[in-house]
């Protein structure tokens, strides 16, 4: 391996720290562009140019269930200006529309103040800081909440082996004045955070499942000390302090553990979204390196990047030769080698040697930043299942509070002592936070797995989806064969060279991202020298048909050119075994050019796995007939349809599915986007054309259609799992019931099984982050 070329080191030998400013401290400094442009993307064509909608993603805090998510959508959907607001309570995250010219990101990130949650932006590095501060936070009440329950299971035990006269009365007052002096900084430290949400949730009339956890806690704590205090009383006979720190460190324990596996599920997403460094070393008038923040970068500058160090946005290397780690954005395993002259994208990390780059393309421009903007649309997209569990767990909860109460009336009747702690056990076993969590945290931790393989899920409804798919329709150019072609031949009409003709249709090729028309471009580049490629006035292009436009000639008059298939240049279809395109005048044809294509070298297995999994395979193509059977009789489809307009794919694709077929489509092209939107489920190549990417459900970004295949398998192992978790979380709070309702489960039981219901959910969601399928 060739040694790095050395660069001299800055003229400094330490490195000052960022500027002050160099991330938001008041949500005021958030209202500049350049401060919300960080966490946001304007929504092209949503309104007009002086007030245009933005689309901002924020990390939540302070949410524990599905009936947080409902509550803070509420609270910012009534902001004036903001259009819409989606929340995922599983990823603890928000997608928020709002149009600039009504309101600002202060606005609506205020009208969360003192509802206990709070809003940051998602790129904002305090953001993963105060996550980890909340984290350290909910250890120190596990820690306090474990400590003191074992303080007063020392103390309860004696009791419990005394029996009711084994002990005397003084000594047993004593013990039980122990645990209440030990409750009281879990009721006030460790649970402070239910009974703060619970009053929150009071004061804005909603129900959480804070709520009733709140008021189990409340009522035991209460309840035992009264008999405490009045040991003659009616609830004399028994306290239940050990109960109440049995269930606080349950509960919070099953919190943390389930905040460690969401993170670990979410991990993809978070490692890509902090990619970028909070500043960069760039080069100012004086060739002076110095250390600013990285908004400051502006189109033009030259930074330098260290080894370790992550590039900060696109670009082309100016010195230097390194290797590149572009796996999270590729998902190529291989470090990529770069030299001077070398294109390198933002978000991939520098491995080598430190390396000069002058920046190309900023902020929501790059590569980096569509890729996170499709990532946080998955992240806070809600599969059907998960929006009816949203939807029923208000209703779900007003049972559990009506359920309790109904069992406190009636042990009321039965055992008055006993009534209270029978409700609170109702209370906590039939808390629904299982059943919320049941099909989110697969659906994430699925999408988190793909998306290390090179597989962008857009949707995470498109897995639930995807599951159901029995036919895959592929496009043949650019999905099926490799996105370059190579020009084999050129037949031109007599009196007109071939370097003439190429470089007239590489004049209106170059108005054509479609890989013919590349191709042809790219061929003409080569031979330049000999006959350069004029320019074109007037070019338009027609999805699958091709390229028109005007050639101006040296007598100032205009030449009408058409370059695409042999019906849009009006002359007979050629046999050939690969495309072949053609250029035609007002005259009538001029020119054909014959290209070669190969198939993806992982084309042929990937067609015969989907086979063997008892899906249809079918190739619809807009190119001739010859070269698409050519192609299908290589991978072995026997469906084949080609010379299909998009109208034409469309149609099929229809007639697939009012057959019954559950369709996914497979996809790059301008053509593809109408048939990528009306499949059940659709992908794109992370080379395709925006529009072909904006149509579609999930984007491959590593080049493989093998990808395809893994991704058809693991959404199958996710509605397993979602279905595993449903089933589980439903029979759980159906079976736990009754037996909570007859009095025979304990409250700290109880606070057992809502904890342990949430880690199995949780924890079974977690296998399907694993890197590679396997049995479920």
């Amino acid at each position: 391996m060739p040694r790095a070329q050395a660069l001299p080191s800055p003229s400094w030998t330490a490195q000052p720290p960022l500027p002050a400013d160099a991330g938001p401290c008041e949500p005021q400094l958030l209202d500049e562009p350049d401060e919300w442009q960080a966490f946001s993307r304007r929504l092209d064509g949503a309104a007009s140019a002086d007030a245009p909608l933005w689309e901002s993603s924020v990390a939540l805090q302070g949410m524990h269930c599905a009936a947080c998510a409902v509550t803070i959508e509420r609270l910012l959907g009534a902001v004036p200006g903001v259009v819409d607001v989606a929340v995922s309570a599983a990823a603890q995250r928000a997608r928020v529309v709002w149009d600039a010219q009504r309101t600002r990101p202060s606005q609506w990130l205020q009208a969360l103040r003192g509802s206990a949650y709070r809003a940051l932006p998602l790129h904002d590095a305090d953001a993963s800081a105060l996550r980890r501060q909340d984290s350290r936070r909910m250890a120190w009440r596990l820690g306090v909440a474990g400590l003191c329950m074992m303080q007063v299971m020392m103390y309860a035990v004696p009791g419990y082996i005394a029996g009711a006269d084994g002990m005397a009365a003084d000594t047993r007052q004593l013990l039980r004045w122990a645990q209440w002096m030990l409750a009281l900084p879990v009721l006030l430290f460790s649970c402070q955070p239910f009974f703060a949400a619970a009053w929150r949730d009071l004061k804005l009339r909603r129900i959480s499942m804070d709520l009733p956890v709140a008021l189990a806690m409340g009522i035991t704590f209460t309840v035992s000390s009264v008999g405490t205090f009045q040991p003659d009383g009616v609830f004399g006979h028994q306290v239940y302090f050990d109960s109440l720190t049995m269930f606080a460190f349950f509960l919070l324990a099953g919190r943390w553990l389930e905040l460690r596996l969401r993170d670990r599920a979410a991990g993809a997403l978070e490692a890509l979204m902090h990619r970028l460094p909070q500043g960069v070393l760039r080069q100012d008038a004086r060739g002076q390196w110095q250390r600013v923040a990285l908004r400051r970068l502006r189109v033009g500058d030259v930074v330098r990047v260290l080894p370790g160090e992550t590039f900060p946005a696109d670009g082309t290397l100016l010195a230097g030769s390194t290797t590149a780690d572009e796996a999270l954005l590729t998902g190529e395993s291989r470090p990529v080698r770069h030299g001077p002259g070398d294109a390198v994208v933002a978000g991939s990390g520098n491995l080598s040697a430190a390396v000069d780059m002058r920046v190309g393309a900023l902020g929501g421009t790059t590569r980096y930043a569509q890729i996170v903007a499709l990532m946080q649309q998955a992240a806070t997209s809600k599969p059907a299942l998960a929006r009816l569990v949203d939807r029923a767990a208000t209703p779900f909860l007003v049972f559990v509070l009506v359920a309790a109460t109904a069992a406190a009336l009636l042990w009321w009747r039965i055992d008055p002592a006993r009534a209270l702690m029978v409700a609170v056990a109702v209370l906590v076993i039939t808390c629904p936070c299982a059943l919320s969590l049941a099909t989110p945290a697969a659906m994430l931790a699925s999408a988190g797995a793909l998306a290390r393989r090179g597989l962008l899920v857009r949707h995470l409804q498109a897995l639930e989806t995807l599951a159901r798919v029995d036919t895959v329709v592929f496009d043949k150019t650019g999905t099926l064969t490799q996105d370059a072609f190579g020009l084999e031949r050129v037949a031109v009409r007599a009196g007109v060279s071939q370097a003439q003709a190429l470089a007239w249709a590489a004049a209106l090729a170059r108005h054509s991202l479609h890989p013919a028309a590349r191709a042809i471009a790219a061929a003409a580049l080569q031979q330049q020298a000999a006959v350069p490629v004029p320019d074109v006035g007037g070019a338009t292009e027609e999805a699958g048909r091709g390229v028109r436009g005007q050639l101006l000639g040296p007598d100032s008059q205009a030449r009408a050119l058409r370059l695409g298939s042999a019906a849009f240049c009006g002359t007979a279809a050629t046999p050939a075994d690969g495309p072949v395109s053609h250029l035609a005048d007002d005259s009538g044809w001029i020119a054909s050019f014959y290209l070669q294509e190969a198939v993806r070298p992982d084309a042929r297995a990937s067609v015969a796995a989907l086979q063997r999994a008892g899906i249809a395979v079918h190739l619809i193509s807009g190119d001739q007939p010859q070269a698409a059977r050519h192609v299908a009789q290589q991978l072995g489809i026997r469906n084949v349809a080609a010379a299909c307009s998009p109208d034409d794919k469309l149609q099929r694709l229809r007639a697939l599915q009012q057959a019954g077929a559950c369709t996914t489509m497979v996809g790059d092209g301008l053509n593809d986007g109408p048939v990528l939107a009306a499949a059940h489920v659709s992908f794109a190549f992370g080379q395709a054309v925006p529009l072909a990417q904006g149509q579609s459900d999930l984007v491959v970004l590593n080049q493989r259609l093998g990808t395809i295949v893994d991704a058809l398998a693991q959404s199958r192992r996710t509605l397993r799992v979602v279905r595993q978790n449903l089933r589980w979380a439903l029979t759980y709070n159906v079976a736990a019931l009754p037996v909570a309702f007859s009095g025979l489960m304990p409250a700290w039981l109880a606070g057992l099984g809502m904890a342990a219901s949430s880690l199995v959910v949780v924890g079974n969601a977690a296998r399907l982050n694993r890197d590679q399928p396997g049995a479920s």
